[in-house]
């Protein structure tokens, strides 16, 4: 249809007549004009003729050259007047001059007809566009609309309007738009029919409905490969038939909609016809009746209900009464209680049964549950008390009772919640208010209240309460009193603990910091920021330790100082050690520092200013240092000077003996007295030289024991005979107490010789004249003891202490005055020993010093020690 118009639009905008027909008749020969001819006869003569035109206008011009034969053989016979070239040339112009008149003149003859052919066209167009004109008033007439698609890219074509009242726009692109002007299930539907009409081929037959609620009639079909939607507007008995049809679709997905909800119930669920036959049952009713499908069971009648029941349900149930009781069935083979709901319709009836045999299995649960809670409540120690929708007492435990001292039939007799309040206030149990009304609404108002309250309460006889209260959602309430009485008391000693603590750890000389595991500081004390030199803004509460660390840069900076603090205070390690040292600030200031792991991941920082105290170390351990410099070159200097003198005493010893054999010639009594002096003195002092050298080589470490089996019962003799000169001299006797038999001990005879005739030299040194010095010797096991004691004037207990120290002497009371290592030689050689040496005197009743030496275990050589 839209060809036809736009070939008739054509031929009447062509302004140049036949000639513009003709040529483009003419380019239409070869299939280059996209528009179709009417296929008449006269068309047909038409185009037979113009090729008929064409070939006889090729056939002149091959034929020019015999037409003219006759006029060359003319001029050939006048005597060659022109050569053969000019001949030949003047033949072929004269052929295409006449090819061109005969055509011409051709043409000429057939304009004419052309122009009748053309006339013939127009006039069949003419009626072409009449009959459309027709057609699209003809659909205008009917309120329809028509949409053509050409395949599934063409463009859309629209033929005809719809009612303007309807709700359908006027525009083309406006009409597409279904969403904007039908509802929304309308537009999806229409969209999906039209999709598949044009691209599966598949027509629809829909009655869709506009946002005005206006019904329209929509057909898709197929045609010449075009898609036709026909839009028609419905109006009087087709709409009302339209909305018929769409309200039964409506309930029947309603219908669908149920069935499929009652369906997927575990609920069994029923119809029935007038006569009480089952007509319609759910899943869950087949499972119940143990059936395989609702059809089985509305082919057999199965019932779930007893015909008892069933007659006592359709007695009791009413188009405005329905029934609604429980009743006992059989339910997959077992018994259950049936909640059953069933309802008389004009048509017949439904039910639907609920299963609420765990229902009552809860119900008895929830007894036993709510008993066992109040048997616990009442083994409580806190208060509790409930209270029902009507405020009245419904549950009190003992420590309830206990609490407010209520005699029983009071509470037994379940009291109102403002009465019980007015009774313990006239018996003064309750905090005094000034408005005590206000107050006891306030206390009662948590029956309104959504929230649970909590208040303190301060009794008359010093007990502090805390009143929990919190309402039901079915109504009532429950009351907790929680006894906070030691509570208090033991908040108000914390706090007490707490400032004291406080006031203890600001006012101590040592720095306190204490951080908790995030590296935080908890807290810290004055002297903790005057030795950092911290502000108080800068060691406040919760500040980190890298704050405090850049803090304390200025005056310690070094690894081992707060970025150790830092690791250790903010490690996960499970152990936590602690750690102790010592920092020398920047300024000068020495402090002792510990690091502390407390309670609850905390750590404690104490620093002590040591500055002072280490200082005076210092300048002991400066002073010790010289004091042992100068001792060791004293000992440096008596050992050479021992040397030195070893040898010109023993010449003056040799030299003195000599000179008392008579072979060198009689003495005077004088030069005999002279000669005993030298010779005396020279022993002493070769005496004191020896014991200096031994005491070198003991401090030298270089003194070697050589261990051998002594018989001390010949060592004891031994000893005995040397003292027998010295014991004359001094007119004292020497005791020796033993037993009969000592055996042998493993030892230095040398050193052990050395040893008693030191002590015993020393005691006869200190022995009044004609008194006794007694050597007691005894075994305990392989040990061998031995004491020398002297009835002299004893040492002084301030003495005692310093007895063993070199040098030290006590010539009060003693006929010598010696070197004062005598009993510093004897504790070096019975410390080679491995062995003690003690020493216990009383002034002026003596001295006794007692000895222990072990016997060694196999003979050796031991290096001596300081």
């Amino acid at each position: 249809m839209s060809v036809k118009k736009n070939t008739r639009s054509e031929w009447r905008e062509s302004p140049s007549g036949q000639q513009t027909n003709f040529a483009h008749h003419v380019a239409c020969l070869d299939g280059s004009c996209g528009i179709s001819l009417p296929q008449s006869r006269k068309w047909s003569r038409w185009r037979q003729r113009l090729t008929a035109l064409l070939l006889g206008s090729s056939a002149l011009g091959a034929s020019s050259p015999a037409a003219f034969g006759v006029d060359a053989a003319i001029l050939t016979k006048t005597g060659n007047l022109f050569g053969s070239a000019e001949m030949v040339g003047l033949s072929i112009v004269l052929g295409l001059l006449s090819a061109s008149l005969f055509s011409v003149l051709w043409l000429i003859r057939q304009k004419a007809g052309i122009e009748a052919e053309t006339e013939e066209v127009r006039g069949l167009l003419a009626d072409a566009n009449q009959r459309l004109s027709r057609y699209e008033a003809l659909i205008a007439e009917k309120n329809r609309r028509i949409v053509i698609w050409d395949g599934r890219t063409g463009k859309a074509e629209f033929v005809g309007q719809l009612p303007a009242d309807c709700g359908a726009p006027q525009g083309d692109a406006d009409f597409l738009a279904f969403g904007r002007w039908l509802n929304s299930a309308s537009a999806m539907q229409l969209e999906h029919a039209i999709e598949a009409l044009r691209s599966e081929a598949q027509t629809f037959d829909l009655v869709i409905e506009t946002n005005r609620s206006e019904l329209l009639e929509v057909q898709g079909r197929l045609s010449g490969g075009r898609a036709f939607t026909s839009f028609v507007a419905l109006n009087n008995l087709r709409a009302e038939l339209a909305e018929l049809k769409i309200e039964r679709s409506r309930l029947l997905s309603s219908i669908t909609a149920f069935e499929t909800l009652l369906n997927s119930i575990d609920q069994p669920a029923w119809r029935r016809d007038p006569d009480g036959r089952l007509i319609w049952v759910n899943h869950a009713y087949s499972e119940a009746v143990e059936a395989q499908s609702p059809q089985q069971v509305i082919a057999s009648q199965q019932e779930l209900l007893g015909t008892i029941d069933r007659a006592t349900v359709r007695a009791q149930t009413g188009i405005d009464s329905p029934f609604h009781g429980t009743i006992s069935a059989v339910v997959r083979g077992r018994r259950a209680f049936l909640d059953i709901v069933d309802t008389k319709t004009p048509d017949g009836g439904c039910g639907l049964a609920i299963d609420i045999s765990q229902n009552e299995a809860l119900r008895e649960e929830l007894q036993r549950t709510l008993k066992s809670h109040a048997d616990t409540l009442d083994h409580l120690a806190t208060p509790v008390a409930i209270f029902d929708a009507q405020r009245r007492l419904q549950f009190y435990n003992q420590a309830f009772a206990r609490l407010w001292a209520l005699d029983m039939p009071f509470l037994e007799g379940k009291p109102e919640n403002g009465e019980l309040l007015d009774r313990l206030r006239t018996d003064k149990k309750l905090p005094e208010q000034l408005n005590w009304k206000n107050w006891k609404e306030q206390a009662l108002a948590v029956y309104r209240s959504i929230e649970t309250r909590t208040d303190l309460w301060h009794l008359p006889n010093g007990q502090t309460l805390r009143v929990i209260t919190a309402a039901h959602p079915q109504g009532g309430a429950t009351w907790v009193f929680e006894n906070l009485t030691e509570q208090v008391d033991l908040e108000t000693k914390y706090n007490t603990l707490l400032r004291v603590q406080g006031e203890t750890i600001d006012h101590l000389s040592e720095g306190v910091a204490v951080f908790g595991p995030d590296g935080r500081l908890r807290l810290s004390n004055p002297a903790f920021r005057a030795l950092w030199g911290i502000s108080e803004a800068v060691a406040k509460p919760d500040t980190h330790i890298q704050t405090i660390e850049a803090a304390c840069a200025n005056s310690y900076d070094k690894p081992d100082g707060w970025k150790t603090f830092g690791r250790m205070i903010t490690s996960f390690e499970d152990e936590r050690p602690s750690l102790q040292g010592t920092l020398e600030l920047h300024s000068g200031l020495i402090l002792d520092y510990a690091v502390i792991p407390l309670p609850n991941a905390q750590t404690m920082l104490t620093f002590v200013n040591m500055t002072d105290s280490a200082r005076a170390e210092r300048a002991l351990l400066e002073k010790n240092e010289a004091l042992r410099k100068a001792d060791e070159l004293k000992n440096d200097f008596v050992q050479h000077m021992s040397y030195e003198l070893r040898s010109p005493l023993t010449n003056i010893i040799g030299f003195t003996d000599l000179l008392k054999t008579p072979s060198v010639g009689p003495l005077n009594e004088r030069q005999a007295e002279y000669i005993d002096h030298i010779s005396t003195s020279s022993s002493v002092l070769l005496t004191i030289v020896n014991d200096i050298l031994d005491l070198a080589t003991v401090d030298a470490g270089i003194m070697r024991l050589n261990h051998e089996e002594i018989d001390l019962d010949d060592l004891l003799d031994d000893v005995a005979m040397q003292m027998t000169d010295r014991l004359q001299e001094a007119n004292v006797t020497l005791e020796i107490s033993a037993p009969p038999s000592l055996g042998t001990i493993t030892a230095d005879q040398q050193r052990l010789k050395q040893i008693l005739i030191k002590l015993l030299t020393n005691a006869v040194n200190f022995a009044p004249a004609s008194t006794a010095v007694e050597l007691k010797c005894w075994r305990e096991g392989s040990d061998f003891l031995f004491a020398v004691k002297d009835r002299g004037c004893g040492i002084a207990p301030d003495m005692l202490h310093n007895i063993f120290d070199r040098f030290s002497s006590n010539g009060k009371g003693g006929r010598r005055s010696g070197a004062g290592l005598g009993l510093s030689i004897v504790e070096s050689f019975v410390s080679l020993h491995n062995g003690k040496v003690s020493i216990a005197s009383d002034p002026g009743l003596g001295t006794t010093v007692t000895c222990r030496i072990p016997s060694s275990s196999q003979p050796r050589s031991v290096a001596a020690a300081e």
